[in-house]
């Protein structure tokens, strides 16, 4: 079975299902990623050409320069390496599973397998599915999406879709736990693309004016497994941080409140509850579309404060002292996750379409 993904959260998602999947049938999981590169390991091998550009992906709502700077760095050549990768496989794969948005749908429609989509990055919370992705996802066996709300939607479109719940939320389940050294706990989730190296660092100076109000206080920086970690080393002594590349629901459970510029972290930091704090950036292009999207989809459970230190540091301190009011952007958050279960019930499907 081949999964295609478009990004490093996506990819999470897939990995997450391909391991159901290996539970349930005698399947061999492989991964192609449109966006990025690393994210496979183990029994969900990268297989196929694979690039970082330098969006990281994100090239929506009209971003012509993100784009032109992809095309500068080979976003043709990619493009091309991977259909002619795609159309290879033909007769290859049991069945293919599209996870992230149209475009990964798209492109692993090539396959010409019984055919999987699970979205991610659509829902009437904050955009919907239009005319022409309808089209495309609509050529899957079965289509998965994020919320009922969106399933239901598109069911009035006469495009079969199904929410059996978000598969976000099963991202969290792990044993391990991190050990907080403080009462006041930051969980930092700078993301997994490149811009994560300078955005660390954005987050260790909000870190380090907070340290000015509370001093018992412990920040950990999650580090995406496709990162160097030593490129880090600025961000952790700034800030005064401790890593961490383990399971990210291990470095949420127990947290106080979520400091990141992420997309699915931030969004499963929401699942667990934690009340979400993301920097406005002033000139980063994709920031202020990106942020709008996501707290659409989020609502309460995320609070925008500026990207100045100060200031920043000044609203999160704010929070830290309502309690009821990180109560009530926890509960907001579950409300707009859902529930766990939505990576076996995906499984189960999928693991159908094989044997067919």
């Amino acid at each position: 079975m081949l999964f295609v993904t478009n990004g490093h959260g996506e990819a999470a998602i897939a990995a997450r299902i391909a391991g159901e999947v290996r539970a349930l049938a005698p399947l061999v999981t492989e991964h192609l990623g449109l966006v990025g590169e690393g994210f496979g390991s183990g029994a969900f091998a990268d297989v196929g050409p694979q690039r970082t550009m330098p969006s990281g992906g994100l090239v929506a709502m009209g971003n012509v320069r993100a784009f032109a700077r992809d095309l500068g760095a080979g976003f043709l050549g990619l493009f091309a390496r991977q259909v002619t990768f795609l159309r290879a496989s033909r007769g290859r794969y049991a069945a293919v599973v599209a996870v992230g948005d149209a475009y990964a749908c798209a492109l692993a429609r090539i396959v010409r397998a019984p055919l999987a989509f699970v979205g991610t990055a659509k829902s009437v919370y904050v955009a919907p599915y239009g005319p022409g992705e309808r089209r495309i996802i609509g050529g899957a066996r079965r289509i998965f999406v994020r919320d009922a709300a969106t399933a239901a939607e598109l069911r009035t479109r006469g495009v079969a879709a199904e929410a059996p719940g978000n598969v976000i939320v099963d991202l969290l389940a792990s044993a391990d736990r991190v050990d907080w050294r403080a009462s006041v706990r930051l969980a930092l989730l700078p993301g997994s693309r490149d811009r994560a190296y300078a955005d660390a660092l954005r987050l260790a100076d909000v870190v380090a004016r907070l340290r000015t109000q509370a001093r018992d206080l412990d920040a950990v920086l999650s580090i995406a497994p496709n990162l160097d970690p030593q490129r880090f080393a600025p961000a952790l002594e700034r800030g005064g941080l401790r890593p961490w590349d383990g399971a990210l629901g291990a470095l949420l459970h127990g947290a106080t409140l979520a400091l990141g510029q992420s997309g699915t972290a931030n969004e499963a930091a929401a699942a667990e509850g934690l009340p979400v704090v993301a920097l406005e950036l002033d000139g980063v292009p994709r920031d202020a579309w990106y942020r709008k999207r996501q707290f659409g989809l989020l609502g309460e459970a995320l609070l925008i404060v500026s990207g100045e230190p100060e200031a920043a540091a000044g609203e999160i301190g704010d929070l830290l002292a309502d309690g009821e009011r990180r109560a009530r952007m926890g509960a907001a958050g579950r409300e707009r996750m859902g529930g766990p279960g939505g990576a076996r019930a995906i499984a189960q499907a999928i693991a159908g379409l094989a044997a067919a």
